[in-house]
């Protein structure tokens, strides 16, 4: 059977700073995390720019090989974006970014990988990471000169030693794995894994909460840990194709301000509707294959109609009865609801019901969180609803702590 992602990203600005130089993707077929390189300029500009290029891949239907290739030539485009840009503005020049993307093709993930943002694979409830960060600590510790205990602790540890910069020989390790049902993925930026023990992630992981409520907890377990740098964090969940509640693609961090959008011809809408796409002549009706006369041509289209009824109606009540079935968080008088049903309308019958109006209230939680409840967060039941509640509320409470001290909440 097919498989694909059931998925969620976070990205929070940390406790420090002021702009949130990471980018987060997540989509059924395509995972990034890029972190823009800290104290350089335009660190934001590049990671937005990664998404932009990746966000142009994310389909299906193809090989090991092409997704490989496709990843590659993805990365370099954005690289050679990246070095138009500062040669446009001199005033970026140094700027860059890591990379880290896992791109699904078929029963295969290809991972392409620059910089000290990392890949981990829960497999069977163990945590292993699947990267090699591009740092000059872990030269050393490749060197035998320090351990990795030492590594975590020593003072240049956010020294990176390969990342997207524009320059020509800025190329990604490439790698393929098998992808298998039950495994989960996190990808993340060093505002995760330079401040949060591994067994502690793991812990995380394993807790069988939905991608979304993992993703939650591990950035507030970030900014616990007084996470001074941007925290972005992408889980996917390997499924079976079709039971994945996990449909639309999520953007974070720095290029959710800048909202990359697919080329309309190259996007998989299109090319799904090129697929369907007709010939001119595919309807014309020749007089010589109709044996059986006028009268007999319109008893056939009478008899197709009435049954193309009965279809459309077995059809519509199905989907309405599926849509019954359905729950998500959004907004109502301000304040947070979940709704049973889905966020759109059949003409004029509405297709949601507010379940519960909570107490929390909208303008109370950070930035990011305001936005994706208005923008309504889809769930697979009540009870992951009710859970993404929970989050919400500590968010909201953590966001009024850090409002009523005088410091600045983070997206």
């Amino acid at each position: 059977m097919a498989l694909t992602f059931h998925y969620a990203a976070r990205s929070d600005v940390g406790l420090v700073r002021k702009d949130n130089q990471d980018s987060g993707y997540a989509g059924p077929h395509l995972l990034v995390v890029a972190d823009g390189m800290g104290g350089h300029a335009g660190g934001d500009i590049a990671s937005a720019t990664v998404i932009t290029e990746l966000v142009e891949i994310d389909h299906d239907s193809l090989t090991a090989a092409e997704a490989s290739a496709q990843l590659n030539r993805a990365i370099t485009s954005a690289n050679e974006e990246i070095a138009r840009t500062y040669a446009d503005n001199s005033e970026l020049q140094g700027m860059g970014t890591t990379v880290t993307a896992i791109m699904r093709a078929r029963n295969k993930l290809i991972l392409a990988h620059i910089g000290d943002s990392r890949a981990y694979l829960l497999r069977e409830d163990r945590l292993s990471q699947i990267t090699k960060d591009h740092s000059f600590v872990q030269t050393l510790i490749d060197d035998g000169r320090i351990t990795e205990e030492e590594a975590s602790t020593h003072p240049q540890r956010s020294v990176v030693t390969r990342v997207l910069t524009g320059a020509d020989g800025d190329e990604p390790d490439l790698g393929a794995r098998e992808a298998r049902r039950g495994d989960r993925y996190l990808l993340c930026s060093d505002g995760l894994s330079g401040f949060v023990a591994l067994d502690t992630i793991e812990e995380i992981l394993a807790g069988g909460t939905a991608p979304g409520r993992a993703a939650d907890d591990l950035v507030s377990l970030a900014l616990r840990a007084g996470a001074p740098d941007n925290v972005t964090v992408v889980v996917a969940d390997v499924v079976d194709a079709g039971t994945s509640p996990s449909t639309q693609p999520q953007v974070v961090g720095s290029a959710a301000l800048r909202r990359p959008r697919k080329r309309a011809d190259d996007s998989p809408a299109a090319k799904a509707a090129a697929l369907t796409r007709k010939d001119d002549d595919e309807g014309v009706e020749l007089a010589e294959e109709d044996g059986t006369g006028r009268g007999g041509r319109w008893l056939r289209r009478i008899g197709a109609l009435v049954v193309a009824l009965l279809l459309v109606g077995a059809v519509v009540y199905a989907g309405y009865a599926w849509t019954q079935q359905q729950y998500y968080v959004g907004v109502e008088g301000g304040k947070v609801t979940v709704y049973r049903g889905v966020a759109q309308d059949l003409g004029p019958i509405p297709l949601s019901t507010a379940v519960d109006e909570t107490d929390i209230r909208v303008t109370e939680l950070p930035s990011f969180y305001r936005d994706e409840v208005e923008e309504t967060i889809s769930v697979s039941s009540r009870e992951e609803a009710d859970q993404r509640v929970d989050s919400l509320r500590v968010a909201a409470k953590k966001c009024g702590q850090l409002r009523s001290s005088g410091e600045p909440c983070g997206r």
